[in-house]
């Protein structure tokens, strides 16, 4: 059975693009969220196995929507997504729950390696 993802960023063509990466990786994209609020909302109706979080977003951020669905206690794992490679936001989001990082612009190849390498623990 694929694992199901949650994706959720404030522009739709990074939705876009992540979606078919996941696709084409045998992921089940069961939801998009374009704020950090859809996203705690969409996480905890769906039951994503994993919710990728964009770090910048309007309305909530990734790390408060990271905050705020690790304290749902719901059974996924949070991986943020940010443009910058050293961004300090990221340290604070491993600190809430996420279990990673991937950096934008997306390197098909790294994300599926690492999607896949979480997804089995």
């Amino acid at each position: 059975m694929p694992k199901k993802v949650l994706i959720a960023d404030d522009t739709a063509f990074f939705r876009a693009v992540i979606k078919e990466i996941l696709e084409k990786g045998g992921f089940e994209v069961v939801g998009e969220a374009v704020n950090g609020a859809e996203a705690v909302d969409k996480a905890r109706s769906l039951l994503p196995d994993i919710v990728i979080l964009d770090v910048v977003m309007p309305e909530k951020n990734g790390l408060d929507a990271a905050r705020e669905i690790t304290r749902l206690k719901l059974p996924v794992k949070i991986l943020m997504c940010t443009s910058l490679k050293d961004d300090p936001l990221v340290e604070q989001a491993m600190g809430l729950g996420a279990c990673g990082y991937i950096t934008k612009p997306l390197d098909e190849d790294r994300v599926l390696s690492y999607l896949k390498a979480i997804s089995k623990n």
